[in-house]
């Protein structure tokens, strides 16, 4: 018989300077950073243990893992980080400091003893990159130079890891779907046609020949690192001129080019070809919610560009000691196919496991046998070493 659930809202606050001011409304105005966050747990069953999920940019509560989890018997938190469904100004290393707030607050206010952090889709590299900076803490500034005392913080390790559905990095989803075909920047209908996937008159097509892929690939990349060599530019004209602007907001055009989405043969899986966890590829390209949309510079460095983040979640992953469970979904529609087994194998965790989940969608969607064996299998893995009374 499944729990009951129990919902708490959750407020942690802390104090933190910044030079201006990168959210809106008083999250960071007053000298204090407020964060929100659900609390969900079981109903009558206490608890030592706490599975926290934090997305870098959005929350998690309504995701149908964490809510099964509680149903089960779970005690856990879904926190959101000062960047709550608006990334255009989000800086990784701040949500370093966010998701460290939650478990302190965990630890020395719930009296939780043991935390399990939970990485699904875009939380996957920040649970990484958290537990890596707790494990061996080396960060002091953002990659635009700004100072962010992440070392100082003193983050408090987590206990075990969850990879679930979870990609490499932003940076690297970002690379392998930025639409390779926009020469202009400010006009977005100025493209090379030849790498425009979605132009009919395009010779190529899929299924791809594969020195189409390698030069549409390389094209990717050259487009994302000349954005990067603008931004770097323009924040070094802006503190050359000593004036009060410090930052700038521009929009990056046509980013859902992915030839995964239109190939099913390129890294094959289960998911269903011409389609993503967005919809339509094609209208999800241009419209208003699609990676980078918006950004600001300070936070392409932090989050988009591929040189320069530091939540890239196999380079992390080579720096965590602690048990490590990562799931594939077999029909994921956002996940790339080799990103969790790359992951996995990168990972310093003497003890880790990673298990496919047969025909499982991004988000479970009308699948609930299958949410139960995802559940199941991750529940069975940390009772097994004892992480959950």
């Amino acid at each position: 018989m499944p729990f009951d659930v129990v919902r708490d809202y959750v407020h942690v606050q802390f104090k933190e300077s910044s030079a201006f001011v990168e959210t809106y409304g008083f999250a960071g105005s007053q000298g204090m950073i407020n964060l929100e966050g659900l609390r969900m747990t079981p109903k009558g069953r206490p608890s030592k243990t706490l599975i926290v999920f934090m997305h870098p940019a959005t929350t998690l509560q309504l995701l149908p893992v964490p809510r099964a989890m509680v149903q089960e018997g779970v005690h856990v938190l879904c926190a959101a980080s000062r960047y709550m469904k608006n990334d255009t100004p989000l800086i990784f290393e701040k949500v370093l400091l966010d998701l460290g707030a939650y478990i302190r607050h965990a630890k020395e206010v719930w009296g939780y003893e043991k935390i399990i952090l939970g990485g699904w889709s875009g939380g996957g590299s920040l649970a990484l990159l958290y537990q890596s900076q707790a494990e061996n803490p080396t960060i002091v500034d953002t990659p635009a130079g700004d100072p962010v005392d992440v070392k100082g913080a003193k983050l408090i390790p987590a206990d075990a890891m969850l990879f679930q559905a979870a990609h490499i990095s932003r940076a690297q989803m970002l690379a392998e779907t930025i639409d390779p075909s926009v020469k202009n920047e400010l006009d977005p209908d100025d493209r090379v046609a030849h790498l425009d996937l979605y132009d009919p008159r395009n010779k190529n097509q899929a299924p791809y020949a594969a020195d189409f892929i390698r030069e549409f690939r390389a094209a990717q990349l050259a487009r994302m690192r000349k954005i990067t060599a603008w931004v770097k530019e323009t924040l070094a004209t802006l503190k050359k001129r000593g004036t009060g602007e410090v930052e700038r907001g521009f929009v990056v055009h046509r980013t859902m080019a992915e030839p995964r989405y239109l190939d099913p043969a390129l890294d094959p899986n289960d998911r269903k070809p011409r389609w993503c966890y967005l919809g339509n590829p094609e209208t999800v390209n241009t419209g208003p919610v699609g990676l980078a949309r918006f950004s600001m510079l300070r936070a392409w460095l932090s989050q988009w560009s591929l040189d320069d983040t530091r939540a890239h979640g196999v380079k992390c992953a080579a720096h965590i000691t602690v048990p490590l469970l990562a799931i594939e979904n077999s029909a994921d529609d956002a996940v790339p196919q080799p990103h969790t087994g790359m992951i996995f194998k990168a990972a310093a965790s003497k003890d880790k496991t990673m298990k496919v989940i047969k025909g499982a969608t991004h988000y479970y969607q009308g699948q609930p046998e299958l949410l139960k064996e995802a559940v199941t299998t991750t529940l069975g893995w940390l009772r097994a070493r004892n992480l959950l009374d």
